[in-house]
């Protein structure tokens, strides 16, 4: 006798239940699909706008009304260093807000209260920090419109953030481990120590870059505490000033430019050897945020097999 396949179809509400499931399949990948050709289109026309316009003239030069002569130095100058002051301020406050809600705040209302605003803190449009940092650092703290102020403001906007990210990395990690070595006679301290954040690391370091890849490309915050469009110096502490700590603060209190503000400056302007030139400085922020991102990839990778 002949093998026959029986083949089963579902009927009423299943029916439909599926036939929801497999459109709904097709929607979100017609969804990918488009995204990703947009950001494709995107990318391929910036690179064809700009990539005539890099050089190693564009990297060390300063910002001139001559297209030509026109460069990206003190942008790329200012955006090390509000980096720098950004990545040491936030980061531990962040990264140790997270371990104490996680592992030592206690479970009541009022920390239930502090995990919601930190949700909602994370969502605040960036202008809105902009104005904070502008009231608090700029007037109030006397900073001026400097280095000091924007790495301060940037902090303030990436660490609900970070902790955010940390929060669910160390989530992630079994409650085996903790209880394994509490057991052992590991203090608490101990056992987020050797046991919770070597496992939490690689989470935690790919939320803190991405973190960072946002306050790498704000506009907005760093506009409303008076960053500039035109400097023709070099932001930030020199070499010689790491030796005498008076100077190199004083460096910091310096006024500053960054690469997305001069992006902005130069993209308003009507001539079209200004917009190849934004498009070039695009080219370098990407770049720019790509390592940054191959960086976090790395750090992951090489955590986990540790």
């Amino acid at each position: 006798m002949a093998n026959q396949s029986i083949r089963l179809r579902a009927g009423g509400a299943v029916a439909r239940r599926q036939l929801v499931s497999r459109a709904s399949r097709y929607f979100f990948l017609g969804a990918t699909v488009l995204g990703v050709s947009i950001l494709l289109f995107l990318g391929y026309e910036t690179i064809v706008t700009g990539a005539s316009r890099l050089s190693l003239d564009f990297l060390t030069n300063y910002p001139s009304r001559f297209a030509e002569k026109a460069g990206l130095r003190p942008a790329m100058f200012g955006t090390f260093w509000l980096m720098l002051i950004t990545i040491f301020t936030s980061i531990p406050i962040a990264i140790g807000t997270a371990i104490w809600i996680e592992e030592f705040a206690p479970r009541n209302r009022l920390m239930t209260i502090v995990k919601i605003n930190l949700a909602n803190l994370a969502g605040v449009p960036s202008i809105i920090y902009g104005i904070l940092g502008l009231t608090i650092f700029v007037r109030f703290a006397g900073m001026d419109r400097s280095l000091l102020a924007g790495g301060f403001t940037l902090a303030l906007m990436i660490i609900p953030m970070t902790v955010i990210a940390s929060q669910e990395a160390i989530r992630q990690v079994p409650p085996s481990l903790r209880d394994g070595a509490l057991a052992l006679g590991a203090t608490r301290w101990q056992a987020v120590r050797y046991n919770v954040l070597p496992n939490a690391i690689p989470g935690i370091m790919t939320g803190t870059i991405l973190s960072i890849s946002r306050a790498i490309g704000e506009t907005a915050a760093l506009l409303m505490i008076g960053g500039f469009t035109f400097i023709r110096f070099d932001p930030g502490p020199n070499l010689v000033d790491f030796a005498d700590p008076a100077a190199f603060l004083a460096g910091l209190n310096e006024s500053f430019t960054v690469i997305p503000i001069q992006i902005y400056a130069w993209s308003i302007d009507s001539r079209r050897e200004f917009q190849a030139n934004a498009a070039a400085a695009i080219i370098v922020l990407m770049v720019g945020v790509m390592a940054l991102n191959l960086l976090a990839a790395v750090i992951r990778e090489r955590f986990r097999r540790n």
